[in-house]
């Protein structure tokens, strides 16, 4: 086992990548233009509507929406908070600024490190690390390789193994998907294994953390599709 830092080849493609990016910037920018439009809308009323250039009529402003027209020529029976509904209306713009920021910054910042049995997951706002080599591991996301099962099966079945600090109960999931690839490469897989194992004895309470380094040593020799 090497005390060399080793990044692992977790996240997207350089295709996907391009293709998620340009997705979220896209996203971004209509929830922004979603979310300024009544400011926009509005500085253009009050500049149509300034002292000696009022509307006469709602017939000169037919094209506005109703929200937006000056309180002489709204109905008198639709309340005076016409200006807060369209603010409201235009935050529903906010949610998608978030979302194709979210889904720029997971596909740019996704990655993971293995420093001797410690490992580093970065995510699109934080990082988290646990030592492979003392940590639990969730059963329901131990890999398996069985023969004979349908190729989408077994690719289904480790996405990622999920690590569980003992003194803190912090969850780091840990990704299997490479870029581009159905599984990390077999020398990372290797790795990965050796460091869960590390140090540990063979028996009591470490039976999980060997059942799972040896499945992802059978991953490494049998990857999913070959």
């Amino acid at each position: 086992m090497t005390n060399e830092e080793l990044r692992l080849s977790v996240g997207a493609s350089p295709g996907q990548r391009t293709v998620s990016v340009v997705v979220g910037v896209l996203i971004a920018a209509l929830g922004a233009t979603y979310l300024v439009l009544p400011l926009v809308a509005d500085g253009l009323l009050r500049r149509l509507t300034g002292p000696g250039d009022e509307f006469a009529t709602y017939e000169e402003a037919r094209d506005l929406p109703p929200g937006l027209l000056p309180p002489a020529l709204r109905d008198s029976g639709s309340g005076g908070n016409q200006p807060e509904r369209a603010w409201l209306v235009g935050l529903c713009g906010l949610p998608f600024v978030l979302l194709g920021v979210y889904l720029v910054l997971r596909v740019l910042r996704t990655a993971a490190w293995l420093d001797g049995s410690r490992v580093r997951v970065r995510g699109a706002f934080a990082s988290r690390t646990v030592d492979l080599a003392t940590a639990r591991f969730d059963a329901a996301t131990v890999p398996s390789h069985e023969a004979g099962d349908d190729a989408r099966v077994r690719e289904a079945r480790a996405p990622a193994i999920v690590a569980i600090a003992r003194d803190s109960e912090r969850r780091v999931t840990v990704p299997l998907r490479g870029m581009g690839l159905a599984t990390l490469p077999p020398s990372e897989l290797r790795a990965l294994a050796d460091a869960i194992t590390l140090g540990r004895p063979l028996d009591g309470r470490d039976g999980d953390a060997h059942a799972v380094a040896a499945n992802l040593r059978r991953l490494a020799e049998h990857p999913f599709g070959g």
